[in-house]
């Protein structure tokens, strides 16, 4: 019976771990087994079933052409060539609603084709893919340990050498101490609970040394596997996996420990506050330049960086028709602005801090357009040519449908929410004043290389003026200039439209790049850690009770030991229960 239930309670706890882990299953199986290969026809519009050929999904390479019929899954990450479709991708994003896919569109590994056949450059394939780098970060997070874990399974070794110096004295104990101290009736004493046909007045035990035998396996078994060793792991298996079927990547438990610590969320501006493509909305000039001479000059500078503000010049031009110039020399100062010659002039585009750092005074004109501009929340930049400023451009970037609202629940939460931009004070202010943050809340004027120091800073100082406690600090950004910030935060988050590094330095990656899955995060991460509160709880109380009354506590006074058979119940129950409760997570998060 022992034996019988000690294998129950294993398989039991195995069966409820196997559900926990349901959710990186679920998206392991998100990639099809076999591909259609495009392999002739010049039209892919019009291809038929002699065009395409079947073969296993491992042996696609990059550059191939697939096709995906309707309710097929995508087999590579790449850019739809022919076309078009909705494409479900709740699975990888938590996006619940399917989104329209045309010609040059990119869609990725597992997501579901939904209304149209269409064809497929592959661009990324087997390791390479958005899928089974999630799978593989998944897998990572779920095996690095929380800090309140090592702390746990700290306790566990202690406890382990514990139970097996406390199950010798018992037997010691009870088997020269115990008789002479409580007399022979403790030799007939009842096992509880009564698993025979044995009564009070038989004898069960024979001799004190059988009697500090069977207390000894008592403990031995009771305490043996302790749920305070499942108590975290379990929870943490859940959260993570949770998280990555909601579109959260969280990469760790010690990732998701820090998320409920937070008490500060500092947010980058310029693509991530904003939808991150910028658009030209003014143009001030002096009176011997027109704007379209003005935004030909700066535009031709800009055209060959990739910064959001330089690509809507660039487009601004485009949209103008208006013809973009060869430039030379062209030198960029992060964060401050672009030098170039064109057709023999030095033409320097950038904001204030940068044309007074070349020596350039801008005339009164300008810096009142400059201002003017600022006051509605738009960045205002300066043309300047053969050292004369000429012109101010204002660029708006729209703010994201829902930024307003996810700040408001972050601070709901209790949390501090702060936005960081290289922005003018003024203007950084008149975007802060649309989501309802307080001119405290904002620091402008950030260079990209202080962005980290920023965030330093605030890990240095108190939550309000005054305090002298440091502070733990979210920060969430998008772009390569975010990294060290991203690096130095306790938390950084990234969504996943970002760049490359921003998602390689950020300890979660918002894979919808949705603002509001921060607030998911957050929750989630409150919910894991109550969990693994309950279970420490849990395993803590249960040891304390049933490890005395397995060593014979209640022998002397009421004449009652625990039959081995019950210990062994009693262990399974304790592993399961935590298991079990870690599991009703699920249920918790599905309700919010």
């Amino acid at each position: 019976m022992l034996l019988g239930f000690i294998l129950l309670g294993r398989a039991l706890e195995r069966q409820a771990r196997d559900r926990a882990a349901s959710s990186l299953r679920a998206l392991v199986g998100l990639q099809p087994r076999t591909v259609h290969l495009v392999t002739k026809g010049d039209d892919l519009d019009q291809l038929d079933d002699r065009s395409v050929v079947d073969l296993p999904s491992n042996q696609v390479r990059v550059g191939d052409l697939l096709r995906v019929l309707p309710g097929e899954k995508l087999p590579v990450d790449g850019v739809v060539m022919a076309g078009t479709t909705a494409i479900d991708e709740s699975m990888l994003t938590g996006e619940p609603l399917p989104i329209e896919k045309r010609h040059g569109d990119h869609v990725t590994t597992g997501t579901l084709n939904q209304s149209g056949a269409i064809v497929v450059r592959a661009q990324r394939t087997g390791k390479d893919t958005t899928l089974a780098q999630i799978v593989e970060l998944v897998r990572d997070a779920q095996t690095r340990k929380a800090p309140v874990q090592l702390f746990a399974d700290t306790v566990a070794g202690y406890f382990a050498y514990g139970i097996m110096a406390l199950a010798v004295g018992t037997l010691l104990f009870w088997s020269f101490a115990g008789v002479p101290l409580f007399g022979d009736p403790i030799l007939h004493a009842q096992e509880w609970p009564m698993l025979g046909h044995a009564h009070r007045a038989m004898p069960h035990h024979g001799s004190p040394l059988l009697l500090g035998i069977k207390l000894m396996i008592d403990v031995l078994v009771i305490a043996c596997p302790c749920a305070l060793g499942l108590a975290t792991p379990t929870a943490i298996l859940v959260g993570t996996g949770l998280g990555a079927s909601r579109g959260l990547l969280i990469r760790g438990g010690d990732a998701l420990e820090r998320v409920h610590q937070l008490q500060t969320i500092v947010f980058d501006k310029t693509g991530t506050l904003t939808v991150g493509r910028p658009t030209v909305t003014d143009c001030a000039t002096i009176a011997t330049v027109s704007e379209t001479d003005a935004i030909q000059l700066a535009a031709s500078v800009e055209q060959g960086t990739s910064h959001p503000l330089a690509v809507a010049l660039v487009d601004a031009a485009k949209s103008k028709s208006i013809a973009l110039l060869p430039v030379t020399d062209c030198h960029t100062e992060a964060g401050a602005g672009v030098t170039a010659q064109v057709n023999q002039r030095t033409i320097i585009v950038g904001n204030r801090p940068w044309l007074e750092a070349c020596q350039i005074s801008i005339p009164d004109k300008l810096t009142d357009r400059a201002d003017s501009f600022a006051q509605t929340g738009k960045t205002a930049i300066f043309v300047a040519a053969d050292g004369q400023a000429i012109a101010t451009i204002a660029i708006t970037d729209e703010l994201r449908p829902e930024t307003a609202s996810a700040i408001r629940s972050l601070q709901q939460l209790g949390l501090r929410v702060m936005m960081l931009t290289g922005d003018r004070r003024s203007a950084a202010d008149a975007i802060a004043k649309q989501i309802s943050l307080a001119p405290e809340n904002v620091i402008a004027d950030v260079r990209p290389a202080e962005k980290s120091q920023a965030i330093a800073r605030l890990q240095q100082s108190g939550q309000a003026p005054g305090q002298s406690l440091g502070q733990r600090v979210a920060m969430v950004g998008d772009g390569i200039n975010d990294a060290p910030a991203l690096a130095q935060a306790d938390v950084g988050i990234s969504l996943h439209g970002g760049t490359d590094v921003a998602i390689e330095t950020a300890q979660i990656v918002l894979m919808r790049s949705n603002l509001t899955d921060i607030v998911a995060a957050i929750r989630l991460s409150r919910a894991t850690f109550n969990k693994i509160r309950q279970n420490i709880g849990w395993a803590f109380g249960y040891n304390v009770i049933g490890i005395p009354i397995a060593a014979g506590l209640l022998l002397p006074n009421f004449g009652i030991i625990l039959n081995p058979a019950f210990a062994a119940v009693a262990m399974a129950l304790s592993s399961i229960s935590v298991v079990t409760n870690s599991l009703l997570l699920r249920g918790a998060l599905g309700r919010r």
